[in-house]
C-alpha cells in the first residue's frame, strides 16, 4: 500500500522540478539573477501557503507563473526607481563567452524595450511553454488579448536593430 507522501513533500517535489525554469523565468521577465531568485521565492512561499488551492487547480504551471507575475508586479510597485544600473558593463576577461554576453545582452535590450505585458506574454509562450488559454489565465486578460499581445511583441522584436545584428545566432 503506498502512502500519500503529504503536501508538505509534494510540494517540495514541485519546487525542485520547476526552480529553474522559474527563475529563468522571472530573469526573461526583466529581473536579475538574484532578484528574480528573491521573487520566484516570495511567490513559492505564497503557493505553499495555498498549497491546498495550488494542488486543486486545473493547471499547477499555470497557478504558479500566475503567482510568479503578480508577484513580480508587486515588487516592482514598492521599487524605488531613482537609480539605474549602467548600460555599458566592464569587458570579460574570458573571451570565449563575449559572443555569447554580447547576444545574450542583445535579446535582454529587445526585451525591455517590449511593454511589460508584451514581455510577459513572449516569456510565458515561448519560454515556459504556455498556450494561449493558458497564457490567459495567468495574465487574466481574454485569449484574444494574448494574440494581440504576442503578435505586438513580436512584430515589435522582428524590427529591433539589436536582434537584427545578431539573427544567425540566434
Amino acid at each position: 500500500m503506498d502512502a500519500d507522501p503529504g503536501p508538505d513533500a509534494e510540494f517540495d517535489d514541485y519546487v525542485a522540478a520547476r526552480w529553474q525554469r522559474l527563475v529563468r523565468a522571472a530573469v526573461l521577465l526583466g529581473c536579475s539573477t538574484h532578484e528574480a531568485e528573491d521573487v520566484v521565492q516570495t511567490a513559492l512561499t505564497r503557493c505553499l501557503v495555498k498549497w491546498s488551492r495550488v494542488r486543486r487547480a486545473d493547471d499547477r504551471d499555470a497557478y504558479v507563473y500566475r503567482v510568479l507575475v503578480n508577484t513580480l508586479t508587486d515588487s516592482r510597485r514598492r521599487l524605488w526607481r531613482g537609480e539605474r544600473p549602467t548600460e555599458h558593463l566592464p569587458e570579460l576577461a574570458t573571451p570565449d563567452a563575449t559572443r555569447d554576453v554580447i547576444v545574450r545582452d542583445s535579446v535582454d535590450r529587445a526585451l525591455a524595450r517590449l511593454s511589460p505585458d508584451q514581455r510577459a506574454a513572449v516569456v510565458l509562450r515561448y519560454y515556459a511553454h504556455l498556450t494561449e488559454t493558458q497564457m490567459a489565465s495567468v495574465l487574466d486578460v481574454a485569449p484574444g488579448t494574448v494574440k494581440s499581445r504576442l503578435s505586438r511583441a513580436l512584430a515589435a522584436l522582428a524590427l529591433d536593430p539589436d536582434l537584427a545584428d545578431h539573427e544567425e545566432t540566434l
